[in-house]
């Protein structure tokens, strides 16, 4: 298993340990947000380093935009009647140099504050895309992602297609390294796997999989209930030890 958190590595220290102490393999992992013109596009990385120099401080200017953006989107809450206290997160990451906070966190402030139901409401009516209160993210591309998670020693996987929309760029992030797609995922009906499947094989791209889990039930599925086939596991293993 990999627990791949959003722009940190913070945890893997601590998954390793959990993980040994239960029989349970475990290899590094993260999810990089990358930006196409005001357009988040998530790219996995597994096996990588996560002492890597330039990654960690790649890492440490994508959660410093994650910040700004925290507050921004405080502020655009507070224009419009929600007022929400995003001082603990910001302070918390402060204090914490690997910890990342992202719209999750929002989401949960304004539950406290008692502005919505659940987060799952947060985010339909007022944090998605296109909803009063979405900001924009800035950010690195995913070209560039690519080469960073590269650089650490990774592959670097697509994540969850089906909801990105961006098939059209799939060949282009291949021919700029992209090593996997992420076929099996929580979002993904039966069709839309195998349609995956088959663009991988079509372009000689690895598979991912994952239960996209966020830490609540209104994001993803639990931990384990979407899985990798053992012989894609298998390719992918012997194709970062290749590397």
């Amino acid at each position: 298993m990999a627990v791949t958190d959003h722009d940190t590595t913070a945890a893997v220290d601590e998954v390793r340990a959990a993980a040994r102490e239960r029989g349970i393999e475990t290899i590094s992992g993260i999810e990089i947000t990358a930006v196409e013109h005001e357009r988040d596009v998530h790219v996995l990385g597994y096996f990588l380093d996560p002492l890597n120099e330039p990654l960690a401080a790649f890492l440490a200017a994508q959660r410093a935009h994650r910040v700004a953006r925290a507050e921004a989107i405080a502020a655009r809450l507070a224009s419009l009647g929600m007022p929400i206290d995003v001082t603990p997160l910001v302070e918390q990451a402060q204090r914490e140099p690997g910890r990342s906070i992202g719209r999750p966190q929002v989401a949960r402030a304004m539950v406290a504050a008692g502005h919505v139901q659940d987060i799952r409401e947060a985010f339909d009516k007022w944090l998605a895309r296109g909803g009063p209160a979405f900001v924009a993210r800035t950010g690195a591309s995913a070209e560039a992602v690519i080469d960073v998670i590269h650089h650490a020693g990774g592959l670097a996987s697509l994540a969850h297609p089906g909801k990105l929309h961006i098939d059209d760029r799939i060949l282009p992030l291949k021919d700029a390294g992209l090593d996997a797609i992420e076929a099996f995922h929580p979002d993904h009906d039966a069709g839309m796997t195998e349609r995956y499947i088959a663009l991988a094989r079509e372009l000689d791209l690895l598979l991912t999989g994952g239960s996209d889990f966020h830490g609540d039930p209104g994001h993803g599925l639990t931990p384990g209930s979407v899985t990798l086939p053992a012989a894609e596991w298998d390719r992918l293993r012997q194709a970062h030890a290749a590397r």
